[in-house]
């Protein structure tokens, strides 16, 4: 009996001194701490630990060998969730809940980031649910094919005039080529050369032939006065070194009667955007972008809610420029 007792002792050390070992790694940490709230899958995780994909999986595979997490189908996709079970994993998982309530409080900056992104990935998570018909807790079989925001964004394209545009800090191109199927010519702009090639490449690909692209900053634009009827900065405003002077170089190249729009992130607390995304400014006050969109000399101004999700709201701005009424470019 004495025997066993010790054999059954020695095992059960091994099995958490393994436990802990494996535990030893600020990555699994954070999976685990995830993963008590969320059943999430490779990709939602990826996006928010900002690991390589290769990498979540081995450390969802070592997870899982331990026990510590499960794995389950649905809708096409593995799903992860933590799921303490019997033996010495429930001793390790006691330890591990107190620990982890108590970084719940902590301003620990890896921390909020792991908590704003998991938000923003079930904010994108239900939109799609929601886009497709499918309400909280009905089955997939409730889906609406052909149903989407996309589509329905297309659909209001076909009901506005061909104008000319400009997609101020273009990035990769996606909403440029949507601006593409309605607009007469799209004029696109970003600072970076690397990712303009990107984007031509996908217009190429995606056959749209009416885009202009060039290289420069959104605050020192290389385009003409007077150039385009709408000036769009989506998502763009928060990496400007100025954002008065970007907004006043997007007035600047409209013609009179022209509108600048704006798409920007409300002000928010989350500072790890800047070191991880190259965010130069945490997003806008309301009055904030209107007084800069009123700054620019724009009139008409118009600020409201895009989106309320924190901790990335949206908020959306609007000016018309003086000196004449809107109209399409004779370029």
């Amino acid at each position: 009996m004495t025997n066993e007792i010790y054999t059954y002792r020695y095992t059960y050390v091994i099995q958490v001194t393994g436990l802990f070992k494996l535990l030893g790694d600020d990555a699994r940490l954070r999976l685990l701490r995830l993963l008590r709230r969320e059943r999430l899958n490779v990709s939602e995780l990826t996006t928010i630990l900002g690991i390589a994909q290769s990498g979540v999986s081995r450390h969802l595979g070592l997870l899982r060998e331990a026990r510590l997490v499960a794995e389950e189908r649905a809708g096409g996709y593995s799903y992860y969730h933590a799921e303490p079970l019997d033996g010495a994993e429930r001793s390790v998982w006691a330890f591990l809940n107190e620990t982890l309530d108590a970084a719940q409080d902590d301003d620990d900056e890896v921390i909020r980031g792991d908590d704003a992104r998991l938000a923003e990935v079930l904010r994108q998570r239900s939109e799609r649910r929601d886009a497709h018909g499918i309400a909280p807790g009905e089955a997939a079989r409730q889906l609406v094919p052909g149903r989407s925001w996309a589509a329905w964004s297309r659909a209001l394209g076909l009901l506005l005039p061909s104008l000319r545009v400009a997609d101020l800090g273009c990035g990769d191109g996606h909403l440029t080529l949507e601006l593409a199927a309605w607009a007469s010519a799209v004029v696109a702009v970003d600072r970076s050369a690397e990712v303009l090639e990107a984007a031509r490449r996908l217009a190429r690909r995606r056959g749209a032939a009416n885009i202009e692209w060039h290289q420069g900053e959104i605050d020192a634009l290389p385009l003409e006065d007077a150039s385009v009827d709408v000036a769009l900065l989506s998502q763009a405003l928060h990496h400007a070194r100025e954002p008065g002077a970007a907004l006043g170089e997007a007035a600047r190249v409209v013609v009179p009667g022209g509108r600048v729009l704006v798409l920007d992130l409300a002000r928010h607390d989350e500072s790890w955007v800047r070191e991880q995304l190259g965010d130069r400014w945490n997003g806008f006050a309301r009055e904030e972008l209107a007084d800069l969109l009123g700054e620019a000399g724009l009139t008409e101004v118009t600020v409201r809610s895009g989106l309320d999700a924190a901790p990335f709201a949206v908020l959306i701005g609007a000016g018309v420029k003086a000196g004449g009424k809107a109209g399409v470019t004779d370029r």
